[in-house]
């Protein structure tokens, strides 16, 4: 078990690189002015998030289903994991939203300014900071 809960928290930890980097992508995308430099952001937008954030984020999942496989009944009696995976589930609807979005930036149809994305890349560190309090702190 000790060695699922690791993969876990090295695969979530691999997710969250690019959960926090892709929307900071977005920020100097948003920004760039020239047709080289939005080229070169396309093409780390969709290396980060293939190659990067969406297997670590399987792999999260796996591993987490893992673990919660070892007792299913016990953990799901307590409050804390349904808060805590309801949050996991918009995280995952972020991260597709993010997968969008690499597309409109593929596609050069973005209409948001970089400011836009400066709030956008806030709301994963909101969720990390709840997800790992109710995971540790175990409130309720």
């Amino acid at each position: 078990m000790l060695w699922v809960k690791a993969f876990h928290i090295i695969s979530l930890v691999c997710w969250f690189a690019g959960i926090f980097y892709l929307p900071r992508l977005f920020v100097y995308h948003a920004a760039c002015e020239d047709e080289p430099g939005r080229e070169r952001f396309k093409i780390m937008e969709r290396k980060l998030y293939r190659g990067i954030t969406t297997p670590s984020m399987i792999a999260t999942v796996i591993f987490g289903v893992w673990l919660l496989s070892y007792n299913l009944s016990g953990y799901f009696s307590q409050g804390w994991l349904h808060a805590k995976l309801l949050l996991v589930a918009v995280l995952i609807a972020y991260h597709f939203y993010c997968g969008y979005l690499v597309k409109v930036f593929r596609d050069d149809l973005n209409t948001r300014s970089h400011v836009f994305y400066r709030w956008f890349n806030e709301l994963p560190v909101l969720i990390l900071l709840a997800v790992v309090i109710l995971a540790v702190v175990k409130p309720f």
